[in-house]
């Protein structure tokens, strides 16, 4: 079961086109969203979203093409950063959003607020920015949504509480069966964590792969540069040359590498690898 879809859909902007865009994000699992800065990230969350309304195409959400009041209600967001009143309170902001929740739960409210450690009477502008990403979870987390939408989570925070920040999504996923859709730049988070992988460039899907088989299929080869000729280098999505060497990105099965007599390395391409050879310009 598909918990949003998007087909064909198109997104004209001044200096910016989303083109034809076409993906499914699977209910249960986590779906890492990844491209460079610029590529459209945003602005397909924002049309998932209901924020920014698309030129062409269509976008399910739980099974229906409208994104009215009950199905957001079925929805926690998480920014990149912490968009509440500033001058506000912990206290203060749940008496205010909760009651915009049909499903607001006061317990799991009070669960989370001790197991992050959050001050319930300190106002947000003294929080760190880690501080402000519990928060943002806390309010996401608290009505118990089944498809929980994060922007950057991760950008600008510790080591340590990215890492405790993974683990919490980890438990979600398993324990609660929820569905969670995260975009990022920073792909080490995605290796460790992700179940599916949706990878969009210059407004348009390069592919939409498990993490399963992104780790069969992508490999970096890297040998002498003598071993390129005009057959050879066609295997390879993208090839990098540098001091008589080259690495390359190839995408299939690595077992014909064997056959080669030439001294060659093929390794498992990571997420931040596969990224940056099919984006180099």
């Amino acid at each position: 079961m598909k918990v949003a879809e998007f087909h064909d859909v198109t997104k004209m902007r001044d200096d910016f086109i989303i083109y034809n865009l076409n993906l499914s994000i699977p209910k249960g699992f986590i779906t890492g969203f990844i491209g460079p800065n610029g590529s459209g990230k945003t602005t397909t969350i924002e049309m998932l979203m209901g924020i920014t309304q698309k030129d062409y195409g269509e976008i399910f959400l739980f099974g229906e093409n409208n994104q009215n009041h009950e199905l957001k209600q079925n929805i926690g967001f998480v920014y990149d950063d912490l968009y509440m009143y500033e001058e506000f309170t912990i206290q203060k902001m749940h008496k205010f959003i909760a009651p915009l929740y049909e499903g607001w739960k006061d317990d799991l409210f009070n669960k989370y607020i001790k197991e992050f450690e959050l001050p319930y009477k300190k106002k947000l502008k003294h929080f760190s920015k880690g501080m402000k990403m519990k928060t943002s979870l806390l309010f996401a987390l608290s009505h118990e949504p089944e498809f929980i939408i994060m922007d950057e989570p991760t950008s600008g925070l510790d080591p340590v509480f990215r890492r405790e920040l993974l683990y919490l999504l980890q438990d979600l996923m398993v324990r609660e069966n929820q569905t969670i859709f995260l975009s990022t730049h920073i792909t080490t988070d995605l290796d460790q964590i992700a179940d599916y992988i949706i990878f969009i460039h210059e407004g348009r899907l390069i592919f939409q792969k498990s993490m399963e088989d992104i780790r069969d299929r992508f490999h970096l080869v890297k040998g002498h540069i003598d071993l390129l000729d005009r057959d050879t280098r066609y295997m390879f999505k993208e090839i990098l040359e540098k001091n008589e060497q080259f690495t390359a990105l190839y995408e299939g099965d690595p077992k014909i590498f064997e056959e080669i007599d030439e001294p060659i390395i093929v390794e498992r391409a990571s997420l931040e690898d596969i990224m940056y050879f099919l984006t180099r310009k």
